[in-house]
C-alpha cells in the first residue's frame, strides 16, 4: 500500500499544536517533502504550506519518510517540486538517506529538487563529491553567508545571517565539475549552497525554516515558484 499521503510521526507532534492534515489537496502544484527522520521537517512543512496558501490556487503537499515510499511511487505522482529535508545521519549511509539518492540522480534530472542540510550533503556525495567533517560542529549557531543572487537566492540581500545545525560538510576540494558553489560562510569559508549546472537541483547547508535565518521563507518561495 502506498504511503505517499502519510505524514510521518515526526510531524504529529502535540508540542507543535497536535496532528496536522496529511496533505493539502488540489491540482495547481504538487510538492513532496522527503523526511529524513528530522524534527525540523515539521517547520519546513509549515513554511511550505504557508507559502503555497499565500500564493492562492490549489496545491498538494505531501510529507513522506525516506524509507516509506519508492522511486516508482514518486514518479507516478508526478510532483512539480521535491524538498529533501535535514536529518541526523550521514548521507553516505543508505539507511539515513533512503530514496533520496535516487531522487537526486534520477528524478532530479527533470524535476526541481532542493536539498536542505543533509539533503545538500547528499547532493554533493551522490554526484561523486565527498562529505567530510566540518571545521567545528555548528549546531544551533549562526553564520553570515555570501551568495550569488541566483536560483533560490534570487532577490535576497547578498549577505545573510543563517542558522546552521550540522557537523558534516560538502568538501570543496573534491566538488564534482557538475556542481557549482552558490554560497559560502564568511566565518569558515565552507560551502553553504550548491547548484547543479545541468539539472534543476539546488542545495543549501543551512536551515531556511529557522526563525534565525534571514530570508528563509523567501528562499523557499523562490524554489516553489512555477
Amino acid at each position: 500500500m502506498s504511503t505517499a499521503n502519510y505524514i510521518s510521526k515526526t510531524l504529529l507532534n502535540p508540542a507543535k499544536g497536535g496532528a496536522v492534515k496529511p496533505h493539502l489537496t488540489g491540482s495547481r502544484i504538487r510538492v513532496l517533502i522527503l523526511d529524513n527522520y528530522d524534527s525540523f521537517t515539521f517547520n519546513l512543512y509549515q513554511y511550505v504550506g504557508e507559502i503555497l496558501s499565500e500564493n492562492g490556487g490549489k496545491f498538494t503537499l505531501d510529507v513522506v519518510r525516506n524509507d516509506e515510499i519508492t522511486l516508482e511511487e514518486i514518479e507516478k505522482r508526478k510532483y512539480d517540486r521535491i524538498v529533501i529535508s535535514p536529518g541526523p545521519g550521514d548521507p553516505r549511509d543508505p539507511k539515513y538517506f533512503g530514496v533520496c539518492a535516487d531522487v537526486l540522480t534520477k528524478i532530479g534530472k527533470t524535476t526541481p529538487v532542493l536539498g536542505v542540510c543533509l539533503g545538500m550533503q547528499g547532493m554533493a556525495y551522490y554526484f561523486r563529491g565527498s562529505v567530510a567533517r566540518a571545521q567545528k560542529p555548528m549546531h544551533g549557531k549562526t553564520s553570515i553567508i555570501e551568495h550569488d543572487g541566483k536560483g533560490v537566492f534570487r532577490g535576497l540581500p547578498q549577505k545573510l545571517e543563517v542558522m546552521r545545525y550540522h557537523s558534516l560538510i560538502a568538501e570543496k576540494e573534491t566538488l564534482p565539475e557538475c556542481l557549482s558553489i552558490t554560497a559560502t560562510s564568511l566565518d569558515t569559508g565552507e560551502i553553504m549552497g550548491l547548484r547543479h549546472k545541468v539539472y534543476p537541483i539546488e542545495g543549501i547547508q543551512f536551515h531556511p525554516e529557522s526563525f534565525a535565518t534571514e530570508g528563509g521563507k523567501q528562499l523557499l518561495a523562490n524554489f516553489l515558484e512555477k
